[in-house]
C-alpha cells in the first residue's frame, strides 16, 4: 500500500467516510469504545509494542526516542507488519493512547512508510 494512503486517527474520534477501512494497531482495546462506535475494519493487535516495551514507555515524553527505536527493532522482525502492507486502498490507523506525538502508531506509521521509500 502506498503510504500516502494511510492516516492516523485516535480511535476515540468520529468515524469520517474518508478514513477508508479504520484499522485499530493497539494490543488492548480503548477504554469506553464500544465495537459498534469504533466501526472497525480490522484489529491487527500484534502489530502494537509487545506488552513488556509499553509498560516500560508509559506513554512519557522523554523516553520517547529510546521508545522509537525500540519499537523499530521490534517491528522489523513482527510478521503483522506485512498484513498492513497489504491492506487495500486508503485506511486509517486508530490508536487510543492520548498525545497524538508520542505513541506507537506515530511510530508504526513512519516505519511503514520507510519500508515503502526503500522498497521493502
Amino acid at each position: 500500500m502506498a503510504p500516502s494512503l494511510l492516516k492516523l486517527k485516535r480511535a476515540y474520534e468520529e468515524p469520517a467516510s474518508e478514513d477508508g477501512r479504520r484499522v485499530l494497531v493497539d494490543r488492548l482495546w480503548p477504554r469506553g469504545l464500544s465495537r459498534g462506535e469504533a466501526k472497525l475494519a480490522d484489529w491487527i493487535k500484534d502489530v502494537a509494542p509487545s506488552p513488556e516495551l509499553r509498560k516500560w514507555f508509559g506513554h512519557k515524553p522523554e523516553r520517547f526516542a529510546d521508545f522509537r527505536e525500540r519499537y523499530r527493532q521490534e517491528l522489523a522482525s513482527n510478521p503483522a507488519v506485512q498484513t498492513l502492507r497489504h491492506l487495500d486502498g486508503p485506511a486509517t490507523l486508530l490508536y487510543g493512547a492520548k498525545d497524538p506525538v508520542h505513541n506507537h502508531a506515530v511510530v508504526l506509521l513512519e516505519f511503514l512508510k520507510n519500508m515503502e521509500a526503500h522498497g521493502s
